[in-house]
């Protein structure tokens, strides 16, 4: 096992290196070292599930003690259990497809080496992430794909809207990493170690109170790094990167790290359940609440990316309610169609000349067949409809929030299944479906070439079967991880019944509004529908101002404030005074030097009569 951990992440690592240093000389081969890297680590993520599937064992080891600090001793070494091991295959497997991708989306781009760099930066990030055997690892790797988002969203840095959205994925991470790193803190003073084996083997039923308040603490990192209410104003933005980018940081990466690390932390939030009930309602709240922003937007990327923070939303339910599996399930499945939809995004970009406003699209259905089914297949999945794999996933979560008894998260799901169907296939039929509503670009548009179309098809297979291993993945997940007991038994066919129902009634709600017009556009002139209307298009604006006004406005304060003291009164004063003070002192010795022989005749008096005086004492 130690021989594929180090293979399957330092490989990307290795490509990052080659790029990042010789990208002047490498330039558009870069490809041939970061696409490679990137194979070779995803064979190594299928050998190390196999492994861990056929041994039935969990895998750890140390390399070397890396932080020796009093009683703080931090290993650097791995733990691959079955949820691990999931996420590793995961992660490799679909990060594998989007680097192919990438060879024919960003192939006149000037700065080709630079962005294979990045991108395999990214992957050993979140690998080390994943791999990692204790908290302060695992940070390492948290903050390594925060970096990396930084790079690849601002990666056209020469965008003012590229580098502002860099910045604030940035900013607002470190809020939620804050969180995070109180909560690692916490836990050490409680059980004075952070190794996983250490601390999940501990007696953990006691000191309940600062064991929950440490699994607040590292929830709010989850909700900075996982985009969930209220630190998920950097994702839509964060749209500004290169689409495969994009689809990297929603599928793979970034954004299930939250969902992930609450997940491996279950052996502790199963026994605070008031710390898994805020989890679950909050993630139940952002499901409906960036769904809602959906609705409206016309921006093809931001819908889809709002569409990601109500699926997270979908995981923290799971996880928060103590069905850790059906998250990690969800997690699983969503990978493979939420990285279709992006890269069907960007095949549309692609044929559209990066035009993203789906009112200037329509009629692409037979310009770009390929990009068309993989599209519907993505949406069909992520829209809940049996048999395809977001049906099953979604379905389990919306299943034990029903078991739970809170009532209150089991609607929010069932609210948030008619949205994204609505919204969803919104998109589909304003991108796909009608006349063109822009004749040039219509006529421009082309279809994508195989480097692209073939990671397509490959994630649409994926987005069809995934989800059929639902009962295999269920015993996988709770054999190790630890699981909230439910008082009812299984469900049977009303709840699938129910879920597919909102489902086709969202589509129908879309098809008979945006392809056969059904509904009299007098609706729209209703003062009530413009006026949700127009709170839903700018993103519930109360939200907006209040990070602007409450949260920027206290902070460019403070900082006004530290500058003035620290600035003007501390630097520039002591700068200033010294200065102020070397002139006087000069002043005064100039005063002395005056080329007068009975002035030096004094001065050396007084001298001579200080000196005796000194001898005497």
């Amino acid at each position: 096992m130690d021989a594929l951990v180090i293979l399957t992440l330092f490989v990307p690592f290795v490509g990052f290196l080659i790029n990042g240093i010789f990208n002047r000389y490498i330039g558009k081969k870069a490809h041939w070292i970061a696409v490679p890297a990137l194979g070779i680590s995803a064979l190594g993520g299928i050998a190390i599930l196999w492994q861990v599937i056929s041994s039935g064992q969990v895998f750890e080891n140390v390399f070397w003690t890396w932080i020796i600090a009093d009683k703080l001793h931090v290993p650097f070494g791995y733990y691959i259990d079955n949820l691990s091991a999931i996420m590793v295959f995961v992660v490799t497997f679909v990060s594998f497809w989007i680097h192919l991708y990438s060879v024919g989306y960003m192939a006149e781009d000037r700065s080709y080496a630079r962005y294979f760099a990045y991108l395999n930066f990214f992957v050993f990030a979140m690998l080390l992430l994943v791999m990692a055997n204790n908290y302060v690892l695992m940070f390492v790797g948290w903050e390594g794909v925060g970096l990396a988002s930084y790079l690849l969203i601002g990666f056209w840095f020469h965008k003012k809207s590229a580098s502002d959205a860099a910045n604030k994925a940035f900013i607002v991470n470190r809020i939620g990493d804050a969180g995070f790193l109180l909560g690692i803190f916490t836990l050490f003073a409680i059980f004075g170690t952070l190794n996983y084996t250490d601390i999940f083997g501990a007696d953990l039923s006691v000191n309940k109170g600062l064991l929950g308040l440490a699994l607040i603490f590292l929830f709010i990192g989850a909700t900075g790094k996982s985009a969930q209410f209220p630190l998920y104003v950097w994702l839509p933005d964060a749209m500004e990167g290169p689409t495969p980018v994009s689809a990297l940081i929603h599928a793979a990466t970034m954004v299930t790290a939250g969902v992930y690390m609450v997940a491996r932390s279950a052996p502790l939030y199963v026994q605070v359940p008031e710390v898994g009930y805020i989890v679950a309602l909050t993630g139940a709240f952002t499901a409906v609440f960036a769904a809602t922003m959906a609705l409206v937007n016309n921006d093809i990327k931001r819908i889809i990316a709002y569409s990601t923070i109500s699926q997270i939303g979908y995981m923290m339910v799971g996880v928060g309610l103590g069905a850790y599996w059906t998250g990690i399930f969800h997690l699983y499945t969503h990978a493979f169609f939420k990285a279709l939809l992006f890269l069907g995004a960007g095949s549309v970009m692609h044929a559209m000349h990066d035009v993203l406003d789906i009112n200037r699209m329509g009629g692409l259905k037979n310009k770009l067949p390929h990009t068309f089914w993989t599209f519907l297949i993505g949406s069909l999945a992520l829209a809940g409809i049996f048999p395809f794999a977001g049906f099953w996933s979604k379905d389990s979560i919306i299943h034990y929030s029903e078991l739970s008894g809170h009532s209150e998260i089991f609607y929010l799901t069932l609210t948030g299944v008619l949205l994204t169907a609505f919204y969803t296939f919104r998109l589909v039929f304003r991108v796909f479906f009608g006349e063109p509503r822009d004749k040039e670009l219509y006529e421009k548009a082309h279809e994508a070439p195989p480097v692209m179309l073939i990671p397509m098809w490959v994630l649409a297979f994926f987005a069809v079967v995934a989800g059929f291993v639902s009962g295999w993945f269920q015993h996988f997940l709770e054999a190790q991880l630890p699981h909230a007991h439910f008082e009812h038994g299984e469900g049977g066919l009303i709840l699938p019944i129910i879920t597919n129902g909102l489902a086709l009634l969202g589509i129908l709600i879309a098809y008979f509004m945006y392809v056969k017009p059904a509904v009299p556009t007098s609706i729209g002139e209703n003062p009530i529908i413009k006026g949700i209307y127009k709170i839903l298009y700018y993103r519930w604006g109360i939200i907006s101002d209040w990070y602007e006004i409450v949260l920027m406005g206290w902070l460019r304060s403070l900082a006004a404030g530290v500058y003035r003291f620290f600035e003007d009164l501390f630097i520039d004063g002591t700068v200033e005074g010294s200065a102020g003070l070397t002139a006087a002192t000069g002043n005064l010795v100039r005063k002395l030097q005056d080329g007068k022989y009975s002035t030096y005749a004094l001065l050396m008096t007084a001298g001579f009569i200080l000196i005796l005086y000194l001898l005497v004492l």
